[in-house]
């Protein structure tokens, strides 16, 4: 079994025992046994697993990889409106569209409050010995609200 099937059957599970253990719990308080109030406590515990681990699932969204597309580390973003990453010296131009796309599409959808957020690729071009300066090679504007 792979890492995501479990992190998709672990609900399940989890769930599974919470009701297995709410069983054992009435019947122990049905026979009056003495381990009934700390079969209570696994039992809510097992069940706020269940929950937290579907939480999770509905939270988690795997990276979208987009062919021809090259990683560039993002070396600013402001949180709202603006990301900037940055290109090496080589960087090709055939991969700054895919690159570009892969960007916008790795942001998650309503987040940075539904802003027009734009997304540039620059590199930086030497004027002199230690000056430099940055050049924007690709751009796009996405929208991130909800839908």
């Amino acid at each position: 079994m792979s890492f995501f099937e479990l992190l998709e059957n672990t609900p399940k599970i989890f769930g599974l025992i919470g009701i297995f253990l709410f069983i054992c719990s009435i019947t122990a308080f049905i026979f009056n046994f003495g381990f009934k109030f700390r079969i209570i406590g696994a039992t809510i515990f097992s069940l706020l697993l269940s929950l937290s681990s579907w939480a999770f699932i509905q939270s988690y969204t795997e990276k979208v990889v987009i062919e021809d597309a090259r990683y560039v580390p993002i070396v600013y973003d402001n949180g709202f409106d603006l990301i900037i990453a940055k290109a090496e010296e080589d960087f090709p131009k055939e991969s700054i569209q895919p690159t570009l796309e892969e960007l916008s599409e790795n942001l998650r959808k309503g987040s940075r409050s539904g802003a027009n957020v734009k997304i540039k690729i620059r590199k930086l071009e030497k004027i002199s010995d230690g000056i430099s300066k940055p050049v924007v090679i690709g751009e796009v504007q996405k929208n991130v609200k909800m839908n």
